[in-house]
């Protein structure tokens, strides 16, 4: 069972994916064991960009193991070097990264006992068409340097399941408006 303080509500009810229309998306969600109890604050510290040039990397992958195995890697290099994960490659797919500019701090909701963070959806435009990809999870990542550095230097900080097909439109994940990020 997650922690309670380390449950992320992307199991995101209000999650979508846009491709000319709406589908459900996610229908799983986890936080890295490397990132429990601090998934809102590197939101913070890329939201007060400290260090300067930190960022939240999202990217997308077109194969992964089971959420169990995948929670267990420290970093992305280690995570894509793995035999089951493999990053997207569909026709413009680029990593998106949030600088200080993107992000807003985390809020504390008092009212409803939790503690979220925000950032903007991650949009592709003209996702495949030439080369196509059935993606299958969403990774929110931690960079703290984000001008040089390798997939070594990113920290995993959440996983979403996100299934869709990629086929030449825009693609575009909704995030909920309660939170990218939230522990309770």
């Amino acid at each position: 069972m997650k922690s309670i303080f380390n449950r992320i509500t992307t199991t995101l009810v209000a999650l979508a994916v846009a491709i000319a229309f709406s589908v459900p998306a996610f229908a799983g969600d986890g936080v890295f064991n490397v990132a429990k109890g601090a998934g809102n604050e590197y939101f913070d510290r890329v939201a007060n960009n400290d260090p300067a040039n930190s960022g939240i990397v999202i990217i997308l992958l077109k194969a992964a193991e089971a959420d169990a195995v995948l929670e267990d890697y420290d970093d992305v290099g280690a995570l894509l070097a793995a035999g089951g994960n493999t990053e997207a490659d569909f026709t413009n797919y680029t990593r998106i990264v949030y600088t200080d500019s993107d992000i807003t701090g985390s809020t504390v909701d008092d009212t409803n006992n939790r503690k979220y963070s925000d950032m903007p959806d991650p949009s592709y435009t003209s996702a495949g068409g030439t080369l196509d990809n059935t993606i299958v999870k969403m990774l929110y990542t931690y960079d703290n340097d984000t001008t040089g550095g390798t997939d070594s230097d990113l920290i995993p900080i959440a996983h979403v399941d996100f299934a869709t097909t990629t086929n030449g439109n825009n693609l575009t994940a909704i995030l909920p408006s309660t939170g990218a990020f939230v522990a309770n």
